[in-house]
């Protein structure tokens, strides 16, 4: 049975923090491919986890949009087009992006006006976009390159448990 462990200290160190909670993630999501279960379960951890956070979900992509997928906060935005806010241009350009404040963020789509900053990881498998992990915070300057580096691991996680970003069948009893 998985367990979250409190978090002791994630401001003084980050490092320790994100290698803790990959460890997690591991655990959490092993034996398991349903990828809505799966970025339910992920974003549930991280929400949790993270201190000063009030948004943190998943937007999956249907070919088109990005359509919101599992997540813990606020109601959100249902579609975000290609190329449009933060998660729009972090999975148009395939690169994580930290927004230290997302009102000087051109075209900043404000599902939640509490959020401050904002960081993004694109989900690719293979070069092909499933997707985003998106966290909030109503904090600015929450998020820095440690956090886009212990994110992008959890987003890997999340990504193997899909077998190569594909749902895989579950093993019969």
């Amino acid at each position: 049975m998985f367990e979250l462990e409190a978090d002791s200290g994630e401001s003084t160190d980050k490092k320790a923090f994100y290698v803790r909670l990959t460890e997690q993630a591991k655990h959490l999501l092993a034996g398991e491919s349903d990828p809505i279960a799966n970025a339910a379960n992920l974003a549930a951890l991280i929400y949790h986890a993270m201190s000063e956070v009030n948004w943190c979900g998943f937007y999956l992509f249907d070919g088109e949009d990005l359509v919101v997928g599992p997540f813990q906060g606020e109601p959100a935005c249902v579609r975000i087009a290609l190329g449009s806010g933060v998660c729009g241009t972090a999975a148009r350009d395939g690169r994580t992006l930290v927004v230290p404040d997302v009102d000087r963020f051109p075209g900043h789509i404000a599902c939640d006006a509490r959020s401050r900053s904002e960081i993004v990881v694109p989900l690719l498998s293979t070069d092909r976009l499933l997707g985003v992990l998106d966290i909030d915070s109503p904090i600015p300057s929450r998020f820095d390159e440690e956090d886009a580096a212990g994110l992008e691991a959890l987003a890997a996680i999340y990504l193997g448990s899909l077998a190569d970003g594909e749902p895989r069948p579950r093993p019969r009893p």
